[in-house]
């Protein structure tokens, strides 16, 4: 036959989904040269044209259109086939190197990853906490936990979930300097940030029905790790917004509460990135699954520790009576 068919399919079905020979490129790590060349030595082959330039995107002939959709079909189940095999053996074993911003990391990767050496001991960490974002093709790590827009790069994104945030106070700050009852009182509180968030002196709060309600704040404190903000607030030094897995067990416990609770702030996707090959090791989709899973059961179990406003005010006043 002269070629690799399925090879040939893998590199054809990404250019298809990236409408460019280059996106594909960065994604599959090839030069842009070769993917050109595979792509016509593919339409040589098949003795039909797959794609057309419209402007500086690609699209696909009719040919190309039934070429992509089945050789979708067949590149999964030519995955599925690796995956009853990966199956048969129930170690996993080797090294993950896995990057995650600080907080998100500790509370979140680290449980997980706990929990994935307890079942596999074989399986050795290689843990990065780095507020910065980490491109896996370019820093060599297997796996980089994105907060956020994924952006683009030359990785493969898997979805995860998505993680709160709360805007909180300690009940002793608010019996001191008095409740929030609307966005308009939190300009009057001394906020608590992390330094690069919420720079624009506002906070991205919306209302029950969804709709956009910025709240003006004064920052106080800004700090460069998120665990020197949390201690400050517990510390009753002011309000500030916290991830929710970080402060779950303190509103659980009620040594925080959680402020405006008609408003939300949005919420952040979670992705999984990887280096651009297909398919994955064993131990990186492993991991994926364990974080996929324990973001569903943090999201649903997530305390309230709602006492805001006029109900805040109700609790102080008949604690006095």
């Amino acid at each position: 036959m002269g070629m690799d068919l399925l090879a040939a399919m893998r590199i054809y079905v990404r250019v298809v989904e990236r409408e460019t020979m280059s996106g594909a490129a960065r994604d599959l790590g090839m030069g842009q040269p070769a993917v050109s060349e595979r792509i016509e030595k593919l339409e040589r082959f098949l003795g039909a044209t797959l794609l057309l330039r419209t402007g500086r995107a690609l699209k696909c002939t009719e040919a190309g259109r039934i070429f992509y959709e089945r050789s979708q079909g067949l590149l999964a189940s030519a995955a599925e086939a690796a995956e009853a095999v990966w199956a048969t053996g129930q170690e996993i074993g080797g090294t993950l190197r896995i990057a995650a911003a600080h907080c998100y990391g500790e509370k979140v990767v680290v449980p997980t990853l706990i929990a994935a050496r307890n079942e596999h001991p074989g399986l050795l960490m290689d843990l990065i906490l780095n507020d910065a974002a980490v491109d896996p093709a370019v820093e060599g790590v297997d796996l980089s936990i994105r907060l956020g827009s994924a952006g683009d790069g030359r990785y493969l994104a898997y979805p995860l979930g998505e993680v709160d945030h709360v805007l909180v106070a300690t009940p002793e700050y608010l019996d001191r300097y008095g409740p929030v009852l609307n966005r308009q009182d939190l300009a009057r509180h001394p906020f608590i940030r992390v330094k690069d968030a919420f720079q624009n002196k506002a906070l991205p709060m919306m209302d029950a029905a969804g709709e956009s309600r910025p709240a003006a704040i004064r920052t106080a404190v800004t700090t460069t790790h998120w665990r020197a903000m949390f201690d400050i607030i517990l510390g009753a030094g002011g309000i500030g917004v916290v991830q929710q897995p970080a402060c779950a067990a303190e509103l659980a416990s009620g040594r925080l509460v959680r402020l405006l609770s008609d408003h939300r702030m949005r919420s952040l996707p979670v992705t999984a990135l990887t280096p651009p090959q297909r398919p994955l090791p064993r131990k990186t989709r492993a991991i994926i699954g364990m974080l996929r899973e324990a973001i569903e059961l943090r999201r649903g179990a997530a305390p309230r520790g709602e006492a805001t406003g006029q109900s805040w005010v109700q609790t102080s006043m008949s604690a006095t009576r």
